[in-house]
């Protein structure tokens, strides 16, 4: 008796873990709506990792489960013991070793796209590019600092403006931009886009992204930093050309004004 329901809970292990996978959407369990442009790249090189670990882990837990059921019945005929089988040795080594070399072939274009200087968008007519950053973003103990270039396209000087905690962007447009960290290691992390980056201390590093639905989104540091990373939120804000431009203006006519204006 004994012996059944211990092989039994062995196998609802993986029963059940593949039984919130499948219903883990449908509760709102799984990830956020992708809203950039190479979301689907990384979701699909997600799913392919997620499949190979699905299949080892079902095909690991049922030779448990036979295992426990098969050997765990009392035996009365004298025990054989082995020293290893070098065959099988290299094969649990050598098929690992093949899997993690097609992760890191399938990935390669992915992360060049999105990683490599070279490949950063670098048609002003569709956006922002390398040599001219939308803005940079500055991560500190415990917040977000966005700083936008004033009408120099420089960062830097005397007309620079800044904004606490939300990044505004414009929508369907490659959005580039200098990512910063004053004191420790942060990580920009923004679910929807699919998109992590570490900021280290001492580095200037350059991201993109392109978002193709207006809306405001979570950002989130994904690294711990100190006892109040866990207050370490802020937003990116999606929103039209138009609406883009008047919010830089407004927040620049703030940036500078002295308070008089509303006693004219």
């Amino acid at each position: 008796m004994m012996r059944l329901l211990f092989s039994l809970l062995l196998l609802s292990v993986p029963v059940l873990g593949v039984y919130s996978w499948v219903i883990s959407p449908e509760h709102g369990w799984w990830f956020p709506e992708n809203v950039s442009s190479y979301g689907p790249a990384i979701d699909k090189l997600f799913y392919l990792i997620l499949w190979m670990v699905t299949i080892t882990f079902l095909a690991t837990e049922g030779a448990l489960f036979w295992f426990v059921w098969r050997y765990s019945r009392k035996d009365p005929t004298k025990g054989v013991f082995t020293h290893g089988n070098h065959r099988l040795e290299m094969i649990w080594t050598a098929v690992p070793a093949m899997l993690l070399l097609f992760i890191a072939f399938a990935q390669m274009g992915t992360w060049a796209d999105i990683k490599f200087g070279s490949h950063f968008p670098n048609d002003p007519s569709q956006g922002y590019t390398r040599e001219r950053p939308i803005a940079q973003v500055l991560a500190s103990q415990f917040d977000w600092r966005v700083h936008y270039p004033g009408a120099d396209g420089a960062f830097g000087t005397l007309d620079d403006v800044e904004n606490p905690f939300e990044f505004v962007v414009p929508v369907n447009e490659n959005v580039v931009f200098d990512l910063r960290s004053r004191d420790v290691i942060h990580s920009f992390f923004v679910p929807e886009f699919r998109l992590k980056q570490d900021a280290l201390p001492g580095h200037t590093i350059p991201v993109w992204f392109k978002a193709e639905k207006e809306g405001s989104y979570d950002l989130i540091c994904a690294e711990l930093c100190g006892w109040g990373h866990y207050k370490m939120a802020g937003r990116v804000r999606v929103v039209s050309r138009p609406e883009y431009d008047q919010w830089l203006a407004e927040l620049t006519a703030n940036w500078f004004s002295n308070g008089s204006e509303e006693q004219q």
